[in-house]
């Protein structure tokens, strides 16, 4: 019996309004983990593929990993999947904070929502306690407002999890925010929500987790407590979070600027880190067991920008900042605060708004598309204004909260050349032409444009010990070098794999990645003696390039091919101009040819051969589907 999980699925039909409780499918667990893993093989199963999104067909699932509530370091987060809003394809999103934990010590593991409730829900779990309470109360609050009336009608030591007006608006980027301000955030998770009628998840969990082998697990975590204490990030994470994260990427060109036009952006102190830290920092915050503590709470004392509440992260400086052209620091909180408190996707958010500001800046968008709103770069009045409007659909925010690649359809006249978006969903804030692993992994992660899938950071600044460990020297000097395409397949495909295996076990990518401080060893012996389960680093690897092969299964049966994962031209086509990158094009088509022979798919199509799903044991699942091999 699989130990440390809760060891219930709760499966919620919302148009009938019943609730059913299943025991955990153990040999699923051991095929596919949990948390992403396990997401992707039962959505895969009960998707139909001419399902609406936004329609009442569409599942809706939320899993737990299998180290999720665990001591070991950072063991905070939960997965969110359905097919995505915003792409139409497989849709997944992933927050820390204290909901997944708390979810498992009320004894889940999983919760599968299908059907529409008749009107406004929320579900309210307290240990063994399972009910559909009526949401009228709520409906139409923002996050903070739904989690201060859950609280006071459920217990201050609740956990909530909720959609703001966004997802209640249906805007096709909407999040669904824990813990007030950690973010489920991409693929439009929180429109799934709103188009059923579901507010909230309120989580009380007082029970307790049962660990294989208690004699070795303190000292096997205080082990890996103190390595992560060590490490050389850990000591630069505490004090500024991922904040520090604009020096460093202007300094390599990897800042986008002016929507993704170039790397380098002229204001990047006045967003930094350092001024974030120096000047509204309140003080750190961490989440279950968590040591690098990125998480922080800020503060704007006066002015028009005035709050209190969670601080951005990189992502959002980069959306709200240099990528808009805007350097007015405390704009850029606040528009981060506001994102949070209706429940919003920073990163598509900022790069819908910078889509509309180039095509202002080149004169396709005017006053009367607008309504009178100037879009000219910095306009940081502007852009907080229109994350208000986005949230509520008012005026031009209608048009944005479909997303920049339809906003561009809606518009027409050229607008589309400007969308810097993969099938469908916008690249996050890191300019591929200055580091192509970043480029290539785009294009391959299954929920669209996406940085987090694979996470290639390792040829970032120079972690060639980290490569050489893990890749061999055979592969030196190309793959460390972030400008050489060549090599770069070889690198993505191992890192999605890993970072899938990650997704499912429900821990932090910070410290399992950069550098890796916890590898396949690690969480295989952390498995060991928290769940009982014994896995080899090839099994676990295997694992992942299930998940990974199911993932793009479920793309291809709803029209993903070769053809899809592209980039923008201006990133393949035009030369970065300015900055480290200078001259600098994404050399696609020859990564590309490489990650499809290392994933053993076809390479015209990017369909995955039945002979690479027969060992992977997905013969069943790519009937019909899969390219024949001899």
């Amino acid at each position: 019996m699989i130990k440390g999980v809760g060891g219930t699925i709760l499966r919620i039909d919302l148009g009938k309004g019943k609730i059913e409780k299943q025991p955990i499918d153990e040999d699923l667990i051991r095929r596919y983990l949990l948390g992403a893993g396990y997401l992707s093989k039962v959505l895969f199963d009960e998707i139909a593929v001419d399902t609406d999104p936004l329609g009442p067909e569409n599942v809706l699932g939320f899993a737990t990993g299998l180290l999720t509530a665990s001591m070991f370091p950072q063991a905070s987060r939960h997965v969110i999947a359905a097919l995505s809003p915003l792409t139409g394809i497989w849709g997944e999103s992933h927050a820390a904070g204290f909901w997944g934990a708390e979810l498992k010590l009320a004894g889940y593991d999983a919760i599968i929502f299908k059907g529409k409730a008749k009107g406004p829900v929320y579900l309210n779990i307290k240990d063994n306690e399972v009910d559909l309470l009526d949401a009228s109360p709520i409906w139409g609050r923002d996050v903070f407002e739904t989690d201060d009336y859950l609280r006071e009608h459920h217990g201050k030591k609740c956990r909530t999890l909720a959609i703001g007006q966004a997802g209640e608006n249906l805007v096709r980027f909407a999040a669904i925010m824990n813990d007030r301000d950690r973010a489920s955030a991409r693929s439009g998770l929180g429109a799934v929500m709103g188009s059923k009628n579901l507010k909230a998840i309120c989580v009380r969990g007082t029970g307790k987790i049962e660990v294989a082998r208690p004699k070795e697990y303190l000292k096997q975590m205080d082990e890996f407590y103190k390595r992560m204490m060590a490490n050389p990030f850990t000591e630069g994470r505490i004090k500024y979070g991922t904040t520090s994260l604009v020096e460093m990427m202007q300094h390599i060109g990897r800042l986008p600027s002016y929507n993704m036009r170039q790397g380098v952006f002229e204001g990047y102190r006045r967003i930094s880190g350092e001024v974030i830290t120096d000047n509204y920092l309140v003080k750190p915050r961490s989440d279950w067991c968590c040591l690098q503590r990125c998480g922080r709470f800020t503060t704007v004392r006066k002015g028009p920008y005035a709050y209190i509440g969670g601080s951005p992260e990189f992502e959002s400086q980069s959306s709200f900042g240099s990528r808009c052209g805007n350097d007015n620091v405390e704009s850029v909180l606040y528009a981060h605060h506001l994102s949070n408190q209706y429940g919003m996707d920073t990163i598509s958010l900022g790069a819908t708004i910078s889509w509309a500001m180039e095509a202002w800046d080149e004169g396709l968008l005017t006053a009367e598309d607008t309504g009178g709103l100037d879009l000219s770069w910095g306009n940081h009045e502007v852009i907080v204004k229109l994350v208000k409007m986005i949230a509520f659909r008012e005026g031009f925010g209608d048009v944005l909260a479909e997303g920049s690649k339809r906003a561009a359809e809606i518009i027409g006249r050229g607008t589309d050349r400007f969308v810097m978006a993969v099938k469908g969903q916008e690249i996050a804030g890191q300019e591929p032409r200055a580091q192509k692993s970043m480029g290539l992994a785009a294009v391959t992660a299954a929920r669209g444009a996406d940085h987090l899938y694979a996470f290639p950071v390792l040829d970032e600044v120079g972690f060639d010990k980290e490569i050489r460990e893990r890749f061999g020297e055979q592969y030196l000097p190309e793959i460390a070098d972030r400008l050489n395409p060549k090599y770069k397949g070889v690198m993505v495909k191992e890192c999605e794999d890993y970072m899938v295996v990650v997704e499912s076990l429900g821990l932090c990518k910070y410290g399992t990645q950069i550098p890796a401080e916890f590898f396949y060893d690690d969480v295989a012996q952390a498995l060991l003696i928290h769940n009982g389960l014994e896995f080899t680093r090839e099994e676990l690897q295997t694992i992942g390039e299930r998940i990974v092969n199911i993932n793009r299964l479920f793309n291809v049966a709803r029209g993903i091919t070769r053809k899809d994962d592209q980039l923008p031209d201006r990133l393949t086509k035009e030369p970065a101009p300015v900055g480290p990158s200078k001259g600098q094009v994404v050399e696609l088509d020859q990564m590309l040819n490489e990650y499809y022979t290392e994933r053993g798919w076809d390479l015209e199509t990017g369909i995955p051969l039945m002979k690479t799903l027969k060992r992977l044991g997905l013969e069943k699942e790519g009937k019909g589907l899969a390219i024949e091999s001899e």
